[in-house]
């Protein structure tokens, strides 16, 4: 039985994020420089965005450039930028049949014109799809994000569109850039480290922490499938016992 049979589907994590950790580690092993670490790191996406599919995920999240990236050497960034280019100008026909949305977060502005051009093309050319939302995470970081909605919400408060009495989680999610994405259910890392790094912090509250060693290049489906089932073995309470879901769950069957 493969790892992709043995996933229970009724419980498929809906939305996972993943650190792509582990590029440059990857090529210095072997000898090359570090864009040949990130373009390897670009055929590991298009192989997870179909293994996603494969298992029914419907939210895929990956940090693709982080607003610490920029502190990189220029001639790095600049080689970064150029290769995303010219992923999501190739990539973007197969994106379109495989049904995939895409979507961004992140400082925008900040990203050359060249590639928020051809982002812009792409968000636009899958709007339709409907198999899996895969949302790029670039010139972004999660105190970035809060700063940005707490900023927000204030110059509401000043133009009395709300009072301090509206607010409250719910609303300060609505000001973030994940407005109307659930918030992953699984966080899964590359690479060997086991922080977050100023990823999703918020969203992140409740989900589940995958850690691998594999660098990220290496990391494919069946990596994906085992970050997965792991997911699955484990208990998730949100603060409760295990004793009250348990009941929980013997009260939803019933009632079936």
């Amino acid at each position: 039985m493969s790892l992709l049979e043995k996933i229970n589907n009724k419980r498929i994590p809906s939305h996972i994020a993943i650190i792509m950790d582990g590029n440059g580690r990857w090529a210095k092993e072997r000898g090359l420089n570090r864009a040949h670490g990130h373009q390897e790191g670009v055929v590991a996406v298009r192989k997870i965005v179909e293994a996603a599919i494969q298992a029914h995920v419907k939210f895929l999240t990956i940090y693709a450039f982080s607003t610490e990236n920029w502190n990189r050497p220029d001639d790095e960034v600049d080689a970064l930028m150029e290769l995303m280019v010219h992923a999501i100008v190739k990539e973007t026909p197969d994106l379109i049949k495989q049904g995939v949305r895409l979507l961004t977060i992140g400082d925008y502005e900040r990203l050359p014109n060249k590639t928020k051009t051809a982002l812009n093309e792409c968000i636009t050319q899958t709007k339709e799809g409907s198999s899996i939302t895969l949302i790029l995470a670039l010139s972004y970081s999660s105190k970035w994000e809060i700063t940005q909605a707490v900023k927000k919400m204030m110059g509401d408060i000043h133009n009395n569109q709300l009072t301090s009495e509206d607010l409250n989680e719910e609303l300060l999610s609505d000001y973030l850039s994940t407005k109307g994405i659930p918030d992953p259910d699984l966080l899964i890392r590359t690479g060997g480290e086991k922080r977050i790094s100023n990823f999703l912090l918020w969203q992140l509250a409740y989900a589940e922490l995958y850690f691998t060693d594999t660098y990220w290049p290496d990391f494919r489906e069946e990596h994906l499938y085992k970050a997965i089932c792991n997911f699955q073995c484990r208990e998730r309470r949100f603060g409760k016992t295990s004793e009250q879901i348990e009941k929980e769950q013997r009260d939803k069957l019933n009632n079936l």
